[in-house]
């Protein structure tokens, strides 16, 4: 079977799902590996890295595609290129596919075999095929080096002979992958850090990395798969209520709250944002699922009418395309690797991953969580 991956068409995407480093654990499941020209060179992989590694290179996408069993990439394909795999083949990417339904029609239609890395379930075995994770982590860390960049203070506290300027304070909101990753760059930067997350669980994760972690007297909302379930809208009115003094009185915000297939929570109102002090950031990693503020706009920087700067950068990882691309690609020849035995696809229903990331098959949508998120967007 012939695995390829074309350039990404997204806009502002700098990523590729395949490396020079992962063709050889691609070609260890039997597989021809093959990238379209110039799909590295965005993430600093040239062409000759990938023939120097075992990889064809294809001269334009339809080339690719022509002869593709498995096609890698790393956002969905837009419907054009969808349309231009190979009936019956197979493409695996994120895939978001409450927010896709289009997309998802059209792998129906053609007999499509798709797979999701964001329905990838939250088990141990799994964790190497964890793409979300892995991305989510230098989001978190990019987060915070955008923060302190358009941030008019010193991060750490500095003692010189001219006076004491005290440390720049951190409140992170999510302590998630992308939450832990922000508060441990933070830290390191020589910020005062506190953290707070709807999670219980995370206090010790927290404390561990030397950040406050801020108790609100409000319930757990834990879900599955150590995920933060959807809140009410009760709920997030109570924690807004008590964190909004918080809010106002730190000099960087950083905002990581996601529910998977489902628009972020507004933890940060317009009022609460227009508390905040002049000069002070606040980064909202949700960007691209709607935001965790109420004025954030994706792809821009706003300034509220008190100078305060709401950063609603998109694709973070993106910004850091050498190393995203080295992690989301690992994680796909792992996948890969679990997925094709002897060359060949080969699915088993009653494996958990498999049945989990799968969602179109022989024309039917096989995935009973991407079933769910349709259902909750029809209604």
């Amino acid at each position: 079977m012939k695995v390829f991956a074309p350039r990404e068409t997204i806009p502002g995407e700098r990523r590729v799902a395949i490396t020079p480093d992962s063709v050889g654990r691609l070609k260890q499941a039997g597989v021809e590996v093959s990238v379209e020209h110039g799909a590295g060179v965005a993430a600093s992989y040239d062409d000759a890295l990938y023939e120097a590694a075992g990889a064809a290179v294809a001269a334009n996408a339809a080339e690719g595609y022509r002869g593709a069993g498995l096609v890698l990439k790393v956002q969905p394909p837009q419907l054009e290129e969808a349309r231009a795999l190979e009936a019956g083949s197979a493409v695996m990417s994120f895939l978001q596919p409450a927010q896709q339904r289009p997309l998802v029609d059209v792998y129906q239609e053609r007999g499509i075999t798709s797979f999701s890395l964001d329905l990838v379930p939250r088990i141990s075995r799994a964790q190497s095929m964890d793409a979300l994770s892995s991305q989510a982590s230098l989001g978190g860390y990019k987060a915070v080096l955008l923060a302190a960049d358009r941030l008019g203070k010193y991060f750490p506290m500095l003692m010189s002979a001219a006076g004491t300027i005290p440390p720049a304070k951190v409140l992170v909101l999510g302590a998630g992958v992308a939450g832990l990753q922000a508060i441990a760059t933070a830290r390191r930067l020589g910020a005062v850090v506190e953290a707070y997350d709807v999670r219980p669980a995370a206090k010790e994760e927290v404390k561990s990395l030397g950040a406050t972690f801020l108790e609100l007297a409000l319930e757990s909302q834990e879900g599955e798969g150590g995920y933060a379930r959807e809140q009410s809208e009760d709920f997030l009115r109570r924690q807004r209520e008590l964190l909004g003094d918080r809010v106002a009185a730190v000099d960087v915000v950083i905002t990581t709250a996601a529910v998977p297939g489902r628009r972020a929570p507004i933890l940060v109102t317009a009022e609460m944002a227009q508390r905040m002090q002049r000069g002070s950031v606040l980064v909202d990693l949700a960007a691209d699922g709607g935001g965790n503020c109420e004025l954030t706009r994706a792809g821009q920087v706003v300034e509220t009418d008190g100078g305060a700067f709401i950063d609603g950068t998109t694709n973070l990882p993106s910004l850091l395309a050498v190393d995203a691309s080295r992690l989301y690609a690992r994680n796909v020849a792992t996948l890969v690797q679990h997925l094709v035995k002897d060359g060949a696809l080969h699915l088993d229903f009653e494996d958990e991953i498999t049945a989990g990331c799968c969602v179109t098959h022989e024309g039917r949508l096989v995935s009973e969580r991407a079933k769910q998120l349709l259902e909750v967007v029809a209604t």
